[in-house]
């Protein structure tokens, strides 16, 4: 970053106030009657309720609007281990996101915990105040068992967003991708480079879509993950394929997609040119991808190219997802994201980039025309019709799938 930008981040940050959000009141308190009602005596009567009914707190409190975004700084965006004060910053960040796309109130909560069970204990003992929790920036494979632990002990929806955010989109893009390229999902031949968080939460719901696990291949920063390895940790260990494959370079041959959630640079043009015809690229490592666009394409012009960066086409972000999965979840006060769910979201993502773009969307990027091809297989993060389109279908996974306390809303599309 060039010092000019570096010293505008910091002028954002810090001005006219510090920080980037802030807690205002809904109703008005400037009578006394007023104030009489939003405290003492009034505020017992809402009190006397939720102790008669927990579900009532959805009714008088913002519990049902309220998430907590949650990080112990281990593993801030590209930073690594910075400590959880670090990450304030970028949990007031996804506050920003979680207000602009989707309404959603978020307190962050940034936890210096001396080990894992203080971590999940503290997470635990606080989440009576909120409707869902959104685990951040939390280094694997800690964030795995953290988030396991919490959904077996919270009556809430607990979402790493690092993981599933990431897996919805890298899924709804590849669905569009493929079909765009004359193939389907359980056909595929598929390499994941990167066994973190978001590799193996890609590759598990892929698999839940309809991928073969035989198919598809995952490499970490040691190679092809195979059962003869010792060094596999559990999670890891499930996703080890039997193949005498045993480099990046030997899983990209006659592939048919190369989804990539490690570093910069690690595939090499021969590696593209070496893919099955029509082949699918997620370059996802940000800043710098796994391999430039520019690249990939000068050897391979029947390509299909996504990346993390918004300055070339096909973005895959999850600030398409998230706010929508909770917006949903929290519509029909969910005791947890299920499975469904995730795959309902997926499935109405990537339906929207088959439809016509408003000229909103155009004018929001300053483009004469988009339409559904091999430049735009994912919707893009300012449509409007997101919110319409992705809550709906989650609300209707949960309600479905048996995790809903709430009906389907009233105000939501019929299904």
């Amino acid at each position: 970053m060039t010092q000019d930008r570096k010293q505008a981040a910091l002028d954002y940050h810090s001005q006219p106030a510090p920080g980037k959000i802030a807690v205002v009141p809904t109703k008005p308190c400037e009578t006394q009657q007023e104030l009489s009602l939003a405290y003492t005596p009034g505020v017992a009567e809402p009190v006397r309720e939720i102790a008669k009914d927990p579900e009532a707190a959805y009714r008088y409190t913002n519990k049902g609007n309220l998430v907590a975004v949650v990080s112990d700084g281990s593993a801030i965006l590209g930073l690594g281990n910075r400590g959880a004060l670090a990450s304030k910053p970028v949990l007031e960040g996804k506050a920003v996101l979680f207000k602009r796309f989707a309404n959603i109130d978020v307190f962050d909560i940034e936890i210096e915990a001396p080990d894992r069970d203080s971590f999940i204990n503290t997470v635990a003992n606080i989440a009576p105040t909120f409707g869902g929790i959104n685990l951040e920036d939390i280094a694997a494979p800690e964030c795995f068992l953290i988030e396991e632990m919490l959904r077996a002990r919270l009556d809430i929806p607990v979402f790493h967003d690092d993981q599933h955010a990431t897996a919805v989109i890298v899924c709804a893009g590849l669905l569009n991708a493929l079909e765009l390229q004359g193939k389907s999902l359980p056909e595929a031949r598929i390499v994941l480079q990167g066994a973190g968080a978001a590799g193996l939460a890609t590759m598990k719901l892929l698999v839940e879509l309809g991928a073969k696990r035989e198919l598809m291949v995952l490499l970490d920063r040691q190679g092809v993950v195979h059962p003869g390895r010792p060094d596999l940790n559990i999670y890891k260990r499930r996703y080890a394929q039997v193949t005498d494959k045993r480099t990046l370079s030997d899983s990209m041959q006659d592939a048919d997609a190369f989804i990539g959630v490690s570093a910069p640079n690690m595939v090499l043009p021969e590696m593209v040119a070496s893919m099955a015809p029509k082949p699918v690229v997620f370059a996802l490592a940000n800043p710098d991808p796994e391999i430039r666009p520019e690249l990939a394409k000068s050897v391979r012009t029947d390509l299909i190219m996504a990346t993390g960066r918004s300055d070339y086409p096909n973005q895959v972000n999850n600030v398409l997802v998230f706010p929508y999965v909770f917006r949903g979840a929290l519509d029909v006060h969910a005791s947890s994201i299920s499975r469904p769910m995730l795959v309902g979201a997926v499935r109405a993502l990537a339906a929207l980039a088959h439809e016509p773009v408003p000229a909103e969307v155009l004018r929001a990027y300053g483009l004469d025309q988009l339409e559904y091809g091999p430049d735009y297989i994912i919707p893009k993060p300012l449509d409007s019709r997101l919110m319409k389109i992705v809550p709906p279908a989650v609300a209707r996974a949960a309600v479905d799938s048996g995790v809903a306390r709430a009906g389907y809303p009233p105000h939501y599309p019929s299904p």
